[in-house]
């Protein structure tokens, strides 16, 4: 009964605290959210849905104008998986007749009849199953269903077919039906815990100016004051409506609210969308295939150069300065190098470990627990003078990397591998000073070890937080012209790397 009553109260808290992250948003006059509503909607993605200003709006996986999105929150205590025949089966959504399908069906044909403009998302802490076909089509960036990925062939003779056909015929449709509705789903996932989605409120409230609830309390008001509000009938708010509500319940903070946060993006994080929160975001995902960029060429002819003139142009203004880096490391690499030390900038970064946190350089002091940077040259014994550098901070990388040099650089003669004294982990880099002491230190061994060469080129693999990254990029200038690779994480297409920005750019 305790394990009964704890499992329902942690599902409300998931759906209170996912809630918050796009309610907060209201209380920031940049935030194209405009209205967010609880409980109530489209049976079965009634949980929570927000309204985006049509002028700033974000974009669906098409690229077309998102206006409305309405979310399903399911939690789970313990985890597992589900597939496409799950979301046709009325138990998986514990109802009796019909199935979150047929209701996303029947939502779709009300609210969005041609099949754009808002999406109905189930948010789970439950991951799509590997070898389901469902997952083969979900978008990585968007957690939308990839059209081209669910009708890639006219027969239904593939798993991907037997999916199409389990769907049509549950709905009683043909696949014009399926498609559209199709165009308006996703099904994301939940990665974080509900201390993660807590520790991120923290941070999203301090933006916003609510008032924040110390780490130590065990009570958290805002999990139980939405059921309140409820309860009172109020399941709508916009930036007034929320603004009063949260003065009247003494939420809001009486200090001033943090810097402003501006952001880049080259793919899409699953619940924390940059737009919803940042002043300004520079969005590059409609220049990658998931995580491959679609022309290699716009690594350097249009990602960098616009890039630069966001971070110099836009961004360099603000005072003091945070970026969220939703990015690739070559990009975050990119990012510090027009950033770079001798702009004498104070920069806080967003940093995604196991939850979001802000880095910045002095953000503690330097603590000798913490673990250092251990380095290894690995002579390839062929007399070649270019050197590659394999960073493995977050995971081990010196085996892909030399199997990669040894196949597609043979003019790399050794690898520099740099890891943690206590072995690569996620948890390895402690902070915001730690990461750049270890971008000092890998700067200074890059340099010792290509100066025993005459001018070799550099090859450059990173696995590490993006912090670190951007920070290593701050030394390019002294470290010289580099070439930065990109791994194939999810094995899509190479499985090994691909080269991305040589820089500095070639005049």
């Amino acid at each position: 009964m305790t394990q009964a009553i704890t499992s329902r109260r942690d599902g409300d808290t998931f759906q209170a605290r996912l809630f918050w992250l796009r309610a907060a948003c209201l209380l920031d006059s940049d935030s194209p959210i405009i209205k967010v509503g609880f409980e109530t909607g489209p049976k079965a993605f009634d949980d929570i849905w927000v309204d985006y200003d049509a002028s700033r709006s974000p974009r669906d996986q098409e690229g077309r104008p998102l206006r409305r999105e309405h979310v399903q929150c399911k939690w789970h205590v313990s985890p597992s998986t589900y597939g496409y025949l799950d979301v046709a089966d009325p138990e998986f959504i514990n109802a009796n007749a019909r199935s979150l399908l047929q209701r996303a069906h029947a939502a779709q044909v009300t609210h969005a009849p041609a099949g754009d403009g808002v999406r109905f998302k189930l948010l789970t802490n439950w991951r799509i199953d590997r070898a389901d076909p469902l997952r083969a089509i979900i978008g990585s960036r968007s957690s939308a269903i990839r059209l081209d990925r669910m009708f890639t062939s006219t027969t239904d003779n593939s798993k991907i077919g037997a999916l199409r056909q389990a769907w049509r015929e549950h709905l009683g449709g043909d696949d014009e039906t399926l498609r559209l509705l199709a165009r308006t789903l996703a099904f994301a996932e939940a990665p974080d815990s509900l201390d993660d989605l807590r520790e991120r409120l923290d941070h999203l409230f301090g933006f916003v100016g609510l008032r924040r609830i110390p780490a130590r309390e065990s009570a958290f008001v805002y999990d139980d004051v939405i059921y309140q509000w409820m309860a009172q009938g109020r399941l709508e708010f916009d930036r007034v409506s929320m603004r009063e509500a949260c003065a009247r319940e003494g939420l809001l903070a009486t200090s001033a609210p943090h810097p402003v946060t501006y952001g880049v993006k080259s793919f899409e994080h699953p619940i924390d969308r940059l737009e919803d929160r940042c002043v300004g975001v520079l969005d590059f995902t409609p220049d990658f295939d998931e995580r491959f960029i679609r022309n290699d060429a716009d690594w350097a002819s249009k990602l960098y150069p616009a890039m630069k003139h966001f971070l110099i142009d836009t961004v360099a203004a603000a005072d003091p300065l945070r970026l969220a880096l939703d990015t690739h490391a070559s990009l975050a690499f990119a990012a510090g190098s027009i950033l770079n030390i001798k702009t004498g900038r104070k920069i806080d970064l967003e940093q995604r470990t196991i939850a979001r946190r802000v880095w910045s350089a002095d953000d503690a002091d330097p603590d000798p627990a913490w673990p250092r940077a251990a380095f290894n040259v690995v002579d390839l014994a062929n007399g070649k003078p270019d050197i590659a550098v394999a960073i493995g901070l977050t995971h081990d990388i010196a085996a892909d990397v030399r199997a990669f040099v040894e196949r597609a650089l043979p003019n790399v003669g050794r690898i520099l591998v740099c890891q943690p004294s206590t072995g690569p982990s996620t948890l390895a880099v402690a902070g915001g000073r730690h990461a750049f002491d270890l971008a000092e230190a890998t700067s200074a061994q890059i340099c010792a070890t290509s100066s025993a060469g005459q001018r070799p080129a550099i090859h450059v693999f990173i696995a590490a937080p993006n912090a670190f990254t951007f920070f290593l990029g701050q030394r390019q200038p002294v470290l010289g012209k580099l070439t930065l690779y990109e791994f194939d994480f999810g094995n899509g297409r190479t499985g090994s790397y691909t080269p991305s920005l040589t820089l500095p750019l070639s005049s």
